[in-house]
């Protein structure tokens, strides 16, 4: 075809004269325009093809706000053919045909695809599509071919313009991006740095929804640890997919991108997680975020907006993405247990200023003390600990050792037992409660439970279980703080920060200093055993003091294993285990009525209440129990001894027949705090305060009197 051929010269001359450094999309409108003149169609407009879809950017003289783009369209076939072809206009993608609709003033009818071919490049194509065209395709086609053959080069000179202006604001956003990102390595929580990372992705792709999946390899599971933007935490529930299972967990065996234009359509996709009312995902971009290691998890973004599809520009920033991502938190992980490394040091530094060193001279005093210690009902079910002079607690520890047979089983030394109690008496803070008292008084219980229970005679527990069991209960709340794990937490302390990441805040860090003492020179008990033994004997010193961590506890567990209790099933055993755990440590409520009363007031309560004056302090709203202006402690501890401790013993005696009679003296107490409810209310119509009222002298035995002659016949 020459130049004579050309229907009107001038138009042509004009229209290369306007498209003279236009954009893209402009080129495209007047172009659209100009055949539309020519042709007389109703609508002009110009499709792309790319990577399997079809892509338009200006329909008629409309520039649309987002690419349109058309996926296994009926244009598409269109590509690879050099002659035009007509189709009807029902049989277009619907998206395009509402465009269509609402431009045009009348219905649309037909379709006419004219291909265009780059004359020096055979692999690129165009498609001119006019709809409604009217006189022959072959003129039609002539014009189109006519204007394409002098404006070609303007169109593609302009469209790799946009291309590189896009790639530049592609290569900007993941500047931008990099820069908030490292804004956020050193949070103190790795959630927030998560989820700016899946805000990022969101925001790049323009999708609705993200989450994210960290590879659990010990498990061989991904963990959701940003779940539609939500944190595990917030959601409540934590989010597990196998490998190898649904979208994330075939990203993460293929290691590829994987683009889902039709997520109800794919054979991966995991339908209840549009569970959540009002959102239904339509489409879903799925990347994996690699270090320099492997795949550590997989990127999920969901429904790009503007009901539109993530095309291949997506996938190319999802690539560039993935690897810094996985860099970004590779270095927080490694920050943050760096940090933890030196919280640990600085614990151990603290630990070494507040605590003096043992001297060998205490050792031979504690061995050679010339008491004999001799207090005949010792092994007593009711005998209360609290009765003994507390000069007397290490004697009567290595005197409970001793008549427990530990040292000649495990050819313990007693120098090395000494020197190991003494550590763990200095370990103990001088708070109210949570003191070396209290931990003798756990540890007595344990004693009463071997001996009278015969948990080892009748293999509830073997030799090693049951010296481990005493050793726990000695050191279950060494260096506690006086405050609860949920305050360690919330104040950021120093233990907070080590821990909370773990759960069970204070009884990791019982486990942890337990261990310290267990590895300072001549301290370690367990020397003795075989390697094999000591393993276990660790192993099973760290699951008995997280026990005691009541929230983890299910009493549901419990009942069921004394249902069906199997001394062979290490789950059964483990949850008797606990379970005894709990009896040592809340086995001050099975003691006379005095001593049990005084231990909730003058220590458990008191301590509550300095940690509440604490919070007031820092501007927190502690909880009813630990405020002292709010807490009636006769009604808390019925509720207590109600819902948490008569369960508990009426499990431990169901189990245990021998220990019946402790739910005997619990009812009891309880009895008699409801008493005392009643006069706390009495007086405290005086104006006296609650906690005055329970601590008079007088108060125990006005209680006692009162309840006697309610009970008279």
């Amino acid at each position: 075809m020459d130049s004579s051929s050309v229907a009107n010269p001038t138009k042509i001359l004009a229209l290369i004269e306007e498209l003279n450094d236009l954009p893209y999309k402009e080129v495209q409108q007047r172009l659209n325009k100009y055949i539309q003149n020519e042709t007389r169609a109703k609508l002009v407009f110009l499709a792309l093809p790319e990577s399997k879809e079809i892509l338009i950017h200006v329909i008629g003289e409309e520039i649309l706000d987002n690419v349109m783009k058309l996926p296994n369209t009926i244009l598409y076939k269109d590509v690879t053919s050099d002659k035009p072809s007509v189709f009807g206009i029902t049989t277009l993608d619907q998206e395009l045909l509402r465009y269509i609709n609402r431009i045009m003033e009348a219905k649309p009818r037909s379709l006419l695809v004219i291909p265009i071919r780059h004359p020096l490049k055979p692999n690129t194509t165009l498609l001119v599509c006019l709809v409604d065209y009217t006189g022959e395709i072959d003129s039609n086609k002539k014009i189109v071919e006519e204007c394409y053959r002098f404006c070609l080069g303007y169109l593609l000179s302009s469209l790799r313009c946009y291309e590189e202006a896009r790639v530049r604001q592609q290569c900007l956003d993941l500047l931008d991006t990099s820069v908030n990102l490292c804004a956020h390595l050193y949070e103190e929580d790795l959630s927030v740095l998560l989820r700016k990372i899946m805000a990022e992705a969101r925001k790049l792709t323009n999708a609705e929804a993200f989450s994210l999946f960290l590879l659990d390899s010990n498990k061989q599971e991904l963990v959701a640890e940003v779940f539609d933007g939500f944190s595990s935490e917030e959601n409540g529930s934590e989010v597990r997919i196998p490998i190898g299972k649904e979208i994330a967990g075939y990203v993460t065996n293929t290691g590829e991108i994987l683009n889902i234009r039709d997520a109800y359509s794919s054979e991966h996709f995991y339908r209840e997680i549009d569970e959540a009312p009002g959102f239904t995902t339509r489409n879903i971009l799925c990347f994996p975020i690699r270090n320099e290691k492997g795949i550590i998890g997989v990127a999920q973004v969901r429904n790009k907006q503007n009901g539109l599809y993530f095309d291949v520009f997506d996938e190319q920033i999802a690539s560039a993405f993935s690897f810094f991502c996985g860099i970004s938190i590779m270095n927080s992980i490694n920050y943050k247990k760096l940090q933890n490394t030196q919280n640990r040091f600085k614990l151990s530094n603290e630990l070494m200023m507040y605590y003096m060193k043992v001297n060998d001279s205490d050792v031979e005093m504690l061995l050679n003390c010339p008491d004999g210690h001799s207090v005949d009902d010792l092994s007593n079910l009711h005998f209360n600990p609290r009765s003994l002079p507390s000069d007397h607690l290490l004697c009567y520890t290595i005197k409970m050792f001793t008549d427990l047979g530990f040292f000649n089983y495990w050819g313990i030394e007693k120098s090395t037992l000494a020197r190991f109690i003494l550590y763990v008496k200095k370990g103990y803070r001088d708070t109210l409660y949570h003191n070396w008292t209290h931990a003798f008084c756990v540890t007595h219980f344990a004693y009463l439970l071997l001996k009278n229970a015969r948990l080892v005679e009748n293999n509830y527990m073997t030799p090693l279980e049951a010296l481990v069991f005493f050793v726990s209960c000695l050191c279950h709340d060494i260096d506690h703080r006086g405050t609860t794990n949920s305050y360690q937490t919330n104040a950021s302390t120093l233990v907070g920060a080590v821990y909370s990441s773990e759960g069970s805040v204070m009884e990791r860090h019982h486990v942890a200093l337990t261990m310290c003492i267990l590895n300072t020179e001549n301290c370690n008990i367990f020397e003795s055993l075989s390697r094999d033994e000591y393993k276990t004997a660790l192993e099973l010193l760290s699951s008995y003091i997280l026990a005691t961590d009541l929230a983890t506890q299910n009493r549901e567990e419990q009942k069921k294993m004394i249902s069906q209790y199997n001394k062979y099933d290490p789950k059964q055993k483990k949850t008797l285990f606990g379970m005894l755990m709990n009896c040592c440590d809340l086995s001050d409520h099975t003691k006379d009525w005095k001593s049990s009363k005084n231990v909730a007031v003058k220590q458990v309560y008191s301590e509550f209440f300095r940690q509440g004056d604490l919070e007031k302090s820092k501007g927190y709203e502690p909880i009813v129990m630990m405020d002292r202006e709010r807490a009636f402690i006769p009604d808390l501890q019925t509720k207590f001894i109600c819902e948490i401790v008569i369960p508990l013993y009426t499990n431990l005696s169901l189990l245990f027949p021998s220990t019946w009679s402790l739910i005997d003296a619990l009812e009891l107490n309880l009895s008699l705090w409801e008493v005392a409810k009643s006069l706390v209310k009495k007086y405290s119509v005086s104006g006296k305060k609650s906690l005055d009222i329970l601590l008079d002298p007088e108060f125990d035995d006005e209680v006692l009197k009162m309840y006697a002659n309610r009970n008279l016949p």
